[in-house]
């Protein structure tokens, strides 16, 4: 698994609730595209991906995708495209995330859920 995300109201109150259970903040950015503050905060070999947007559900179900890390995101996706499979992107996604940032895109799941495989490049 590469993260869980979160969404949040407040990205400063998120990290302070989670930085008291034990996550510690592994790298803070923003999003220029989407306008969002991120913060991804780990616990042991759990992370989480937060982000501050106005689009919060609010209630139990509020977890926004699941990731899970990838080597070869170019091969994947053409699998994905070539099966009955829901995709949210056309294409392969970019976002100057980490070191050298990260290539992403997202399928549907059976119950709405947004399932990300991503690669860190």
């Amino acid at each position: 698994m590469a993260h869980i995300g979160i969404p949040t109201k407040d990205i400063e109150k998120t990290k302070k609730f989670y930085n008291s259970l034990g996550f510690k903040t592994l790298m803070e950015t923003f999003n220029e595209e989407a306008k969002e503050k991120v913060a991804f905060l780990q616990l042991n070999d759990m992370v989480l991906e937060t982000y501050e947007t106005l689009n919060v559900a609010g209630k139990s179900g509020a977890v926004d995708h699941i990731a899970i890390s990838v080597n070869n995101i170019e091969d994947l996706f053409n699998e994905i495209k070539s099966r009955d499979y829901y995709l949210l992107h056309d294409s392969i996604q970019y976002l100057p995330f980490w070191d050298n940032g990260v290539k992403f895109f997202m399928i549907k799941g059976p119950s709405e859920e947004k399932i990300e495989f991503c690669q860190k490049l």
